[in-house]
């Protein structure tokens, strides 16, 4: 457990995860040293290693965490308010337009290519955060069956499972290429998808 901080504390250690963030978007973390996010953030290797005694490791995990709270809450209120089929349409635009105005410097990009393979304990942080989007969305059909645009028979957790896993292979096609159309089709079949179930 780590200690209690004080205010000013818990600013000081989230200004280095936040350095530490950006260092890895910009030169990837197989490079990033802790000298470099020691030059980013202003900050002595004393008070580096007070808030982070494991060294790159725990400052790896923290980063980690902090990225997947970063794609989450890009996406809300309309991630957590899938309620209407408007509401997708707004959920989608959020999403195809915050990845394509990052690019390769996105949150998400950090975490699949760079942090996810660093760690075990990176590696659950990437999975809790899967789980979690794919629950939002899960709960967003399970709104929509419940009020009839969508057919009950439908298995939510495999069709959120299925559109979540669209939108991860548009990213990855789009940081290989720089093109967004296979992330905007990714969605827009996947919500015509859900569309259809309820037109039959």
């Amino acid at each position: 457990m780590s200690p209690k901080l004080t205010p000013k504390g818990a600013a000081t250690r989230q200004r280095i995860v936040e350095g530490a963030a950006a260092e890895i978007r910009e030169r990837g973390v197989a490079v990033t040293t802790l000298d470099d996010v020691r030059a980013r953030t202003g900050t002595s290797k004393s008070q580096l290693f007070h808030y982070f005694p494991d060294g790159k490791e725990e400052l790896l995990l923290a980063v980690a965490r902090y990225e997947a709270d970063q794609v989450l809450a890009v996406q809300q209120p309309q991630l957590g308010s899938l309620t209407s089929w408007p509401a997708w349409r707004r959920w989608r635009d959020t999403v195809v337009s915050h990845y394509d105005s990052r690019g390769r410097h996105c949150p998400l990009n950090v975490l699949l290519s760079q942090l996810g393979r660093v760690t075990p304990g990176a590696q659950a942080v990437v999975t809790e955060l899967l789980r979690r989007w794919q629950d939002e969305i899960e709960a967003g059909i399970r709104h929509l069956q419940k009020d009839g645009e969508v057919g009950p028979d439908l298995d939510a957790g495999r069709a959120a499972a299925a559109l979540l896993a669209g939108i991860q292979g548009g990213v990855v096609v789009m940081l290989s290429t720089g093109r967004i159309d296979h992330l905007e089709a990714a969605l827009d079949v996947g919500i015509e998808n859900l569309r259809a179930n309820g037109n039959r």
